[in-house]
């Protein structure tokens, strides 16, 4: 069924261009890229807003980190949202569950509309001011044996950009584990007594519609079945989220690499440990004379993951680079 979204933005999109464009746009959680425009959600209803992609400017990822923040007990406490900045001067942000649909939805628009900046004018210059704090660390010269690993590296970099898919699945399965091990299993139970609540508290609603008992009292019980359910039922076991599946995803996305690596002789990394950034840090190490070959590399990168907890602050490129490939060495223990 189709329920036409409302526009955000002064300009508009003819009704039917709509229609034809929500209806074949892809899905990100619960917001969507069409070619015309970005669906939006608000904290009920998936892609009841849109915004033409002609008046957006800016669109990036914002998250809001819980206390947690990067501890050696999981991966972390974040809500991710979906910052859109549009018409000159209005902006508006959009919650999102699984934060790696936030990124797959900013993939998507680079595809389609590279023009577009997907960062914030602010995360831009601290961008800039990154990198030259970088380029600042790096050595001018470098060892012969630093130049090979760095070679190797480059290599093996290049080697898995032609499968991107099996290092972005390794990361989010590897992810989905380590929310799983740290859950208390009572979580699911409370999650099971909220629905249930929810969806008593509905029945009751209904009921008492039927007889008609008052007008308040619907949008009470109503409001409370809504909230009950939606808060309850993403935490509850599916075919999809239950411990043997994810389990099974994050074993599958390993042998997968480990498969695709029997190709690449002498691979730098374990195969779990497989991942573009963690290469790209390998090779940032080595250039700023931390390390000279990738063994040595690869252990300094692990101590840096080990040395982020609560009490560190990071910008939002390495905030990026950390959430892609701490939940791997945490599940493995940094082994």
């Amino acid at each position: 069924m189709y329920l036409k979204p409302k526009c955000l933005s002064n300009a508009s999109l003819e009704a039917e261009t709509l229609r034809a464009d929500k209806k074949s746009c892809k899905r990100y959680g619960p917001c969507g890229v069409g070619q015309k425009a970005l669906y939006l959600n608000n904290i009920v209803l998936d892609r009841c807003y849109y915004i033409p992609l002609d008046s957006v400017q800016r669109v990036y990822k914002r998250v809001a980190m819980s206390k947690g923040g990067y501890t050696g007990k999981g991966i972390f406490g974040s809500i991710p949202y979906l910052v859109v900045e549009f018409d000159g001067d209005k902006q508006r942000q959009f919650t999102f569950k699984y934060e790696e649909d936030v990124d797959r939805m900013l993939d998507r628009i680079a595809a389609i509309r590279p023009d577009l900046k997907r960062m914030s004018e602010a995360a831009e210059q601290k961008l800039l001011q990154r990198a030259a704090e970088r380029a600042a660390r790096v050595l001018p010269r470098l060892s012969d044996k630093a130049d090979r690993s760095i070679h190797r590296l480059q290599a093996a970099a290049d080697y898995l950009n032609k499968k991107p898919e099996l290092a972005g699945e390794l990361s989010a399965a590897a992810r989905r584990k380590r929310a799983l091990l740290i859950s208390k299993p009572a979580y699911r139970w409370v999650a099971l007594a909220i629905t249930l609540l929810g969806a008593a508290a509905f029945v009751y609603g209904i009921y008492s519609l039927t007889r008609q008992d008052g007008f308040a009292i619907y949008f009470t019980l109503f409001g409370l079945a809504a909230i009950f359910l939606f808060s309850g039922v993403s935490v509850l076991p599916t075919a999809r989220n239950n411990r043997k599946a994810i389990l099974e995803r994050a074993d599958r996305a390993e042998s997968s690499m480990q498969t695709y690596l029997d190709g690449f002789a002498d691979f730098p990394v374990p195969a779990r440990y497989a991942h573009p950034v963690v290469l790209t840090r390998m090779e940032r190490v080595i250039r700023e004379g931390r390390a000279e070959d990738a063994p040595q590399a690869l252990e300094v990168v692990k101590a840096d993951l080990r040395a982020l907890n609560a009490d560190v602050q990071v910008e939002q490129d390495e905030y990026d680079e950390v959430v892609d490939i701490k939940a791997m060495f945490l599940n493995h223990e940094y082994a």
